[in-house]
């Protein structure tokens, strides 16, 4: 059996393999590629899995070095007996060491096990008792915490392989193939801008009728073309509905499969979107991200990667003091329902025609 002391691990001179470990959200899963892409640069002799839900994988089609294995939780690998079937799985395929970035009872789970077989395992501190402080409603401690990117840096450096997040190389666009183009049309000199207006929950996305006049006032500017993003068939209405009201104006939803939207994202001039998903991969690309906070703040850690603070259009902070009220958006206090309300769609429409003239 190997040596249990994870203080002990294996020289980064010799050629290991990496087990990284992350199942969910999109976007949680889309902070992993930039940390994953210095990683591999930085340590190309490394071999590295990742562990994770299918429908990310296109998330990592470029990154040398990586291979995918899918995470079947609702299937083979469901439960206590899957996840051990997992473990086993994964101990086949010679996996060295593990860098938890998820750190979920499923992925308790599989540590124990991995513990059993000794090989060694390190996990994401998140930062639980900070982001409590930050959350609170008196005595908050308000401060930028460490961003996701840096913890799970951390994880890797704590396995010995130490990186630099400042050596980021943006990932090239992606072709635009014939059957995306049959979406987007043919590009004629105008500049293209994702609009992302969801998120999981209804406190963190900008209300729909202050959004619809965000998407009439670009959707007028000749030289610009709109395209939605959203899933789920409530999204899916809404998002039709302003395609049929508003010109230069395209809902991609289920017109494109999830690697088709990427593509389609990586030749975006920016992306307009919530505190969610498609902001994070967006930026996987270096497009500029307008992102809109409700009643979560980018010093929880969880703003896109490389984007700078101004482009974080918040609230009013001295009306609405408590915000963030959580780190997920999950908590609303009473008489906040309507932080985004705060936020003028004028002053929107402004930052995205600043962000497309410096683009």
């Amino acid at each position: 059996m190997k040596d249990q002391n994870t203080n002990q691990h294996p020289s980064t001179s010799e050629n290991k393999h990496l087990l990284v470990i992350r199942l969910s959200a999109m976007g949680d899963v889309a902070m992993v590629v930039p940390v994953l892409s210095i990683l591999v640069r930085t340590y190309p002799q490394l071999t590295i899995t990742v562990l994770t839900r299918s429908f990310f994988f296109p998330l990592f089609s470029h990154l040398p070095n990586v291979r995918l294995y899918e995470a079947d939780v609702d299937g083979v690998h469901e439960g206590v007996l899957g996840l051990g079937t997992l473990a086993r799985e994964l101990r086949d395929e010679e996996i060295d060491m593990v860098a938890d970035l998820h750190d979920v009872l499923r992925t308790n789970v599989l540590r124990s096990v991995f513990y059993f077989y000794g090989i060694p395992f390190e996990q994401i501190d998140k930062g639980r008792a900070e982001k409590k402080a930050l959350t609170r409603d008196s005595n908050k401690i308000f401060k930028q915490l460490k961003t996701t990117h840096q913890r799970y840096a951390e994880v890797f450096e704590k396995l010995g392989y130490p990186i630099d997040l400042s050596n980021y190389t943006a990932a090239a666009r992606r072709e635009v193939l014939p059957r995306i183009s049959d979406v987007t049309g043919k590009r004629k000199n105008v500049k293209w801008i994702g609009i992302a207006p969801f998120a999981q929950h209804s406190s963190k996305f900008y209300p729909v009728d202050l959004m619809e006049q965000v998407i009439s006032r670009l959707s007028s500017e000749r030289n610009t073309k709109i395209f939605l993003f959203g899933g789920g068939e409530t999204e899916k209405k809404q998002l039709e509905e302003w395609e049929s009201r508003f010109e230069n104006c395209v809902s991609v939803v289920g017109k494109l499969r999830f690697a088709e939207e990427l593509s389609l994202i990586s030749n975006l001039e920016m992306m307009l979107s919530m505190d969610s998903g498609n902001a994070h991969i967006a930026a996987i690309f270096g497009i500029p991200v307008l992102s809109i906070w409700g009643v979560t703040h980018p010093y929880m850690g969880f703003a896109a990667f490389n984007q700078p603070m101004e482009n974080c259009i918040l609230p009013d902070l001295e009306k609405y003091p408590k915000i963030p009220t959580s780190a997920y958006g999950n908590k609303v206090p009473e008489g906040y329902e309507d932080v985004m309300r705060s936020i003028p769609p004028e002053v929107v429409v402004s930052k995205v025609q600043q962000l497309l003239n410096n683009s």
